[in-house]
């Protein structure tokens, strides 16, 4: 059925103005994935510190499966996906992302794929169709109703959802956020932060959850203030170390990877 939530028509144009921003300003940008990255991403360990890599951990070895890049934008992930042996379909807002992932699959040398210009709200992909969903800082942009009942609809019975999104629980890193002055030009007034009472919610329709918690805001601190390289690595680690031997401190961290079934 069609959406025509006037409030979901607005927030959605101003995201395709958004991301035609951010696809002009990436227009002149190296395509290829180095295959270090790939590499980095084939295999990771179940007890890795590092948020992406423990989706890619999830995601496992996709091979003959199809796998939705849910909001694919200039399709980085998708060529992960693919090179974990699955079949992505990129859905994304913008035409202008779509035409830079496609052009990237190509360079990347990738050629079982399909994208398609659509509305998350409103998937152009058949009823129960996918074996996996997988959305990388998706859902904080999305109405998350319209988000997991689309989802739902297109998975096929069994299969899985794999999310990684900004989680933002406690009131008083609430406050200490809006005190630091820092911005982003593909930030959207739409965005934000979800809690884990959104993601449970979020998740209600399905037969399966796993959530693991990343982040505790030392690590936010060192990325906002512009730390890379080891340093940030290795305040990932400790992070790791830190959240395993204090599982309670979940609460405070700002990063969520969470797998759901159907």
């Amino acid at each position: 059925m069609a959406n025509h939530n006037p409030d979901i028509l607005v927030w959605e144009n101003i995201e395709i103005k958004r991301s035609s921003s951010e696809a002009s300003r990436r227009s002149q940008d190296d395509l290829r994935i180095a295959s270090a990255i790939i590499d980095r991403y084939q295999a990771p360990p179940a007890n890795t510190s590092f948020a992406l890599e423990y989706a890619y951990h999830l995601l496992g070895d996709a091979n003959g499966k199809s796998v939705l890049d849910y909001g694919c934008g200039a399709g980085e992930n998708s060529v992960l996906i693919a090179s974990h042996g699955g079949s992505p379909i990129g859905v994304d807002i913008s035409p202008e992302l779509i035409g830079l992932a496609e052009s990237r699959m190509d360079v990347c040398g990738m050629h079982d794929y399909e994208f398609k210009v659509g509305s998350a709200h409103e998937l152009p992909i058949d009823d129960g169709s996918l074996d996996i969903v997988f959305g990388m800082a998706i859902l904080h942009h999305l109405d998350l109703e319209l988000a997991s009942r689309e989802v739902f609809r297109v998975l096929k019975k069994g299969g899985r959802a794999i999310f990684l999104e900004p989680v933002r629980n406690s009131r008083l890193l609430w406050f200490i956020r809006r005190l630091i002055p820092y911005t982003s030009p593909d930030v959207s007034p739409y965005e934000r932060p979800l809690t884990d009472a959104e993601l449970l919610d979020f998740s209600r329709e399905f037969t399966l959850f796993h959530a693991r918690a990343f982040s505790l805001p030392f690590v936010n601190l060192i990325e906002t203030l512009g730390f890379d390289g080891p340093l940030l690595n290795f305040a990932i680690r400790l992070d790791g170390v830190i959240l395993r031997a204090l599982p309670f401190l979940k609460h405070f961290a700002a990063v969520r990877v969470f797998e759901i079934t159907k």
